[in-house]
This record gives C-alpha cells, structure tokens and sequence, in this order.
C-alpha cells in the first residue's frame, strides 16, 4: 500500500470514529462525506419487491426474537415526550403526525411469519388517530400528576407487533396553551436517529400547515423495507469470511465482565433498571476536548478510554470489552430514513502492565478504528457465528455499555411553540451498566448511567458515577501516571477505607 493510499484510509477511519463521538447527529456532513466517497459508479439501493416476503434486518429480527420471548416486556420501547406550550394548532399537529405515518412506511408495519421466517407486512396508509385527553377540568394542582400517570402508562404498554402498528401517540391538555405531546416507538422500528428525523419533520410539516402552504418534504429515494432487503444481500462471500475472520480473533477467549455486584446474578436476566445522573463540569469537559485534540483522538474515544479504566479498577481486570452503537445510514439517500438502523461493536480493550492513560487511549484509537474497518457485520450474526456460551442471566459478548452523543435539545421545532424535553423516571436496562453521555450547548458534559435493578442499589451506581468524574479528573490532570495510581475515591469513601 502506497503512503497516499494509507494516508486516505487513516483519514477514512477516522472520519468513521467522528461519527461515533457525536451520534451521527449531522446529517448534511454525513451527505457531503458520502457524495464525496461514492464516486460515479455506486450502485443505488434498489426497490424491494413487494410481491415477495419482505425480510427484516439482521438488527430487526434479533428485536423481534426477543420481543417474542417476553412480548410484555417495555425494554425495547422509545418514549418521546415533549411539553408544548403555546397557541398550538390542533389541527395542523394532527394532519402533521397522519403525514408522517403516510410517508414512512416503517410506521404501519406489522411482523409476521412466512415459512417460518419473521417478514414485514407493510399495511397501506390509514388513519391513526392522535388523541386527546384534556385535563383542564381537574383542578389546576392536580394535573401535572395526572399527566405524568397518564405519560407513564403510555410508555409502559406494550405492543403486538404483529397486529400494531409500531408507534402510536397522545396528546395531553394541561390547559388551552399548555400540552404534552407522548409518542411512542418499538425499537424494530426506531433508532435515535430516527426521533431526530421524526420531530424535524413533524416540526416542518406544522410549519407549513399552519401557513396554509402543502409539505416541504421532498418523496424519500429508500423505504426501509429496501434498506432491509439491500443490507441482508450486501455483505456476502469471500468479504463476510474476511470480517468474520478479524471478529473471531479480536473477541477469542472472550470471557463475562464481573462487576462488584450488590445481589447475587439471577439465573434469567430481569430487564427492570433504573439510572443515576452523571454530570461533567463545563471546565473539565473543555480541558478533555482540548487533550483530545491534542492527542489526535476523538472525545468519544477518551471518555471510552477512560471508562475502561474505570471498569478495569472496579474489575480487576484488564481485558475490558464494551459496546456501542453505531449508525448504518453511511450513504446520503438513507439519511431521512426512520427505522432501526444502527449495528453494534464489541470494542475489547487488553493490556498487561503499568500503561500511563496516555499509551492508552493510544490503544483505544486503534481498537476503535480497526472496529470501524469491521463494522459490515451485523451484531447478531456475529453473536450466531462466535456462538458464545448461552447464558439467560446476561447479554452475549458484552455486558456494559457507552454511548456519546450531542445534546436533543431543540429538534422540534413548532412555530409559536415553545417547546421543551419532558423525562421519565428510568424503569428498564439492556446491560449490567450502561453509560450515556451528552454534549451540552454550555460546553458541558453530563448524561446517565443505566444499572440492572437485579444487581446494584442506586447508591452504589451513584458511587461508580461521582469516581467517573473524578477519574476524568486525575487521568487528564495527569496522562502520564499510570492508569492503576489515579485517585477514585472521594474523601468519604476514603475515610471509610482508612
């Protein structure tokens, strides 16, 4: 390989770890890398026929098996609440949301069975009522707790993915300018990405509407029924046996990660969870973004650096593996489309020795690059192909997690609407730990840490979350001390231990 072409790889891969650090959140720079790589002769993603049984995505039917497993179960269900406050036009909201339905064919898709395969069952466009429930006749004092009853039963029942379509929203009058809006997704048909596009294109078509003007919308170029039936024929042959071959030998002798817990593992995995804040001062946030860019790294790939070294403290161990996700919307005509497109990577940090955190995040860039190069491989056919030892009492290959993403604030945008990020009470957890950390528009970090209820108290993930920071602390304070000597503990926890 000449030094040009290594030097055009580099730049690939790290265009690729960019995209993870922010979530994937900027659409129009995601159009002008993908137009700038496709060159002349890619081929477009053609319509799937359908006249034929429509498949799921490999990410779609892992979903589906386990929604079919526990069907009751509101682990895999995206809330999106959002309080609108102003003059709001029910009018054009509700034409808006039917717009929405109409357009998106993932919205009015049911899953069934054909030969014993789980298929897609596109129903034609309908009516889906958003509706109302108004409140203003409880006194005032009352509402907000009838509200927020009425949000949680929403985002708690569960659907029937193969007679439901799978979204439905409400709507809540707290008073005559003062609403909550409660939209609900299975994730077999949603992704973040997904609830970015749906509130910019809801806010777009209110937009419109209450102007007297027709959709903005140009006609999407990919349904996901044909980004479904292009991924399930892309990756194939002698280039699949090759990623498979690197997954193979970066995960082999991949064994369960141990956290301390508070109660003994149960013998099945309970979905229920709870999540404790993690908030990351302005100053310190800036001064990791600037080593960052000192060190030529992405700020995901810091803070990944950093929670594995948490993890290895609080383990003992120094094989780490964490997952992420990562978005499969790497070709422009995909970058309106809502539905579940988003793969996992298994990101596996070992090391032996006295390492500085900054030999490192060294490693760590590596492994998140060389994870890029590998990413063609959907999550669950590799967990078919490794074929990891079964166990009903955690999740396969990893057991914690790490996202980055920026802040959502502000994506709906309703004129004369005011319009603000309503949050409830976390009641469910996919992994042992998971931790979810959001730039803020002050510069700030701060975010989530999802803990399995079966495992930990609340105080201990609290304790994980105040050591996190103040391991961000040391580690960036200091990047040449050795990863095993940078202070964790708080001086009570210290007091404690002396």
């Amino acid at each position: 390989m000449s030094a040009a072409d290594s030097q055009r790889r580099d730049s690939r891969r790290q265009d690729a770890a960019d995209d993870v650090s922010t979530e994937q959140l900027r659409a129009e720079l995601l159009r002008r890398r993908a137009a700038g790589r496709a060159g002349g002769g890619r081929t477009a993603i053609p319509r799937a026929d359908r006249s034929a049984a429509l498949p799921l995505t490999f990410g779609q039917q892992q979903l589906w098996f386990l929604h079919r497993l526990d069907p009751t179960s509101p682990e895999y269900l995206v809330p999106l609440l959002r309080r609108l406050r102003g003059p709001l036009d029910r009018g054009a909201l509700d034409r808006s949301w039917q717009e929405l339905l109409d357009r998106h064919e993932v919205l009015r898709t049911r899953y069934g069975l054909a030969d014993g395969r789980p298929v897609q069952l596109i129903d034609p466009a309908a009516p889906l009522d958003l509706p109302l429930t108004d409140l203003t006749g409880l006194p005032a004092d009352e509402r907000e707790a009838r509200a927020t009853e009425l949000a949680e039963a929403a985002v708690a029942e569960p659907f029937d993915l193969a007679a439901q379509w799978p979204v439905r929203g409400s709507l809540i009058r707290l008073a005559e300018d003062d609403h909550l809006l409660v939209v609900v997704f299975h994730h077999i048909a949603c992704d973040a990405w997904s609830t970015r596009v749906f509130e910019e294109e809801l806010g777009a078509l209110y937009g419109a509407f209450t102007a007297g003007q027709v959709s903005p919308l140009a006609p999407l170029p990919v349904q996901y029924a044909d980004f479904a039936a292009w991924q399930r024929d892309r990756v194939t042959g002698d280039e699949l046996d090759r990623l498979l071959g690197y997954w193979r030998e970066r995960l082999a002798g991949l064994e369960p990660l141990e956290l301390p817990a508070d109660r003994p593992r149960p013998a099945v995995r309970d979905w229920r969870g709870a999540a404790v804040p993690l908030e990351v001062p302005a100053a310190l946030a800036q001064r990791l973004d600037a080593y960052s860019k000192e060190r030529g790294v992405t700020l995901f790939t810091t803070l990944l650096a950093a929670f594995d070294v948490a993890l290895a403290r609080h383990t003992g161990r120094e094989d780490i593996a964490v997952g992420t996700v990562i978005s499969e919307r790497n070709r422009p005509e995909l970058a309106r489309m809502i539905g579940y497109g988003v793969n996992t990577l298994v990101l596996r940090e070992q090391w032996t020795g006295e390492p500085s955190f900054a030999e490192l995040l060294d490693s760590v860039r590596t492994t998140v690059l060389d994870a890029f190069d590998h990413q063609e491989v959907p999550f669950a056919r590799l967990v078919d192909e490794l074929s990891p030892e079964r166990d009903t009492s955690r999740t396969p290959l990893f057991q914690v997690a790490f996202t980055l993403h920026e802040s959502v604030e502000g994506l709906l945008n309703l004129p004369g609407i005011d319009t603000e990020v309503v949050e409830l009470p976390w009641r469910t957890a996919k992994f042992d730990l998971a931790m979810q950390i959001e730039t803020t528009v002050g510069g700030g970090l701060r975010g989530q840490v999802e803990f399995a209820s079966a495992l930990f108290d609340r105080v201990s993930v609290e304790g994980f979350a105040g050591r996190f920071v103040r391991l961000l602390e040391g580690l960036v304070g200091d990047p040449s001390a050795r990863v095993s000597s940078v202070g964790l503990l708080s001086v009570g926890e210290l007091a404690v231990v002396a």
